[in-house]
């Protein structure tokens, strides 16, 4: 299953039950965590998403509604005994913030946690079934984007055709990689008759706090889920340019010049109590728009 569970959707301040950023991504047997707003442990805790299965923290940027309730995570999770290593992700002045914090309750961990810095685009994690990597956006101060990619091998093993041959399982790999394969004993298995056209590997980017920017469409090219955050309605176009946001429209017009497959909302101003008209107004410009509600799970397909 890939797919991203909303923890938090509202911008700065919390309201109407809603509350600060924060996202899990599932990819697999996979679990990341992209930021943390205050309140993110309770989210996590209110819709049974288990701590000891979040191995990497990605925090978009230093502004507090993305990121103040780290230091209350990662102390929960040594109190809870975990003993697994953790990496974060984030700018680099969040270490310096964590090591007093920790310092200053003479805080130890029964688990290491490796800080890498944000400092330019690119490559973050790269394993054999995924990667993660990163990328600017336009916000007041430095502030990043994350895009998950599944990785998928071009073909797939026909369970019900490859009976007939016993084949060992070694020879998969070979299979899936659209190999035809020569058995112990010289038999020929073609390809095309034990395997199956594998699915289009998925893809899930993360926008974080941004004002309009085309440049943004360039680095989430073709996203199968693209989220991207809408601040206020359209017409408030000059506030969110003043305070460095994006309006719906903004955001639906990004999702159509990325030709993303689909366009997810969020980081709702407190504004607003209603949201029904931030998704008619992104519809309206891009017909494959949700909402990002708290506690939905959306399938990445």
């Amino acid at each position: 299953m890939f797919g991203v569970t909303i923890l938090g959707n509202n911008s700065a301040l919390p309201a109407y039950d809603r509350h600060p950023t924060s996202q899990v991504v599932t990819l697999d047997q996979y679990q990341f965590l992209i930021d943390c707003g205050e309140g993110t442990q309770m989210q996590l805790a209110r819709y049974k998403i288990r701590r000891s299965r979040i191995n990497h923290i990605f925090i978009s940027h230093m502004h507090g509604d993305h990121y103040f309730g780290l230091p209350g995570l990662i102390t929960s999770m040594g109190l809870l005994g975990r003993d697994t290593d953790l990496h974060l992700y984030a700018p680099p002045l969040i270490k310096p913030i964590i090591d007093l914090m920790l310092s200053a309750a003479d805080t130890q961990f029964g688990y290491t946690l490796h800080f890498h810095p944000l400092e330019s685009e690119g490559m973050l994690l790269d394993d054999a079934k995924f990667s993660v990597e990163c990328f600017r956006v336009f916000h007041r101060i430095e502030c990043w984007g994350f895009i998950f990619r599944e990785k998928k091998k071009p073909r797939r093993i026909n369970k019900q055709a490859i009976g007939s041959y016993q084949l060992p399982t070694g020879y998969f790999e070979r299979l899936k990689m659209g190999e035809d394969v020569i058995t112990e004993t010289g038999e020929v298995v073609l390809n095309e008759e034990v395997t199956l056209p594998n699915a289009p590997a998925k893809s899930y980017a993360f926008c974080g706090d941004t004002l309009f920017n085309p440049i943004v469409a360039e680095k989430v090219k073709g996203v199968s889920l693209l989220y991207h955050e809408t601040t206020y309605l359209k017409g408030l176009e000059d506030r969110a340019h003043l305070r460095f946001h994006s309006t719906t429209t903004q955001a639906a017009e990004i999702a159509v010049r990325a030709n993303a497959e689909n366009l997810l909302i969020g980081h709702f101003s407190s504004k607003y109590e209603v949201l029904d008209e931030f998704l008619q107004e992104a519809k309206d410009v891009f017909p494959a728009t949700s909402l990002a509600i708290e506690g939905v799970t959306y399938i990445i397909q």
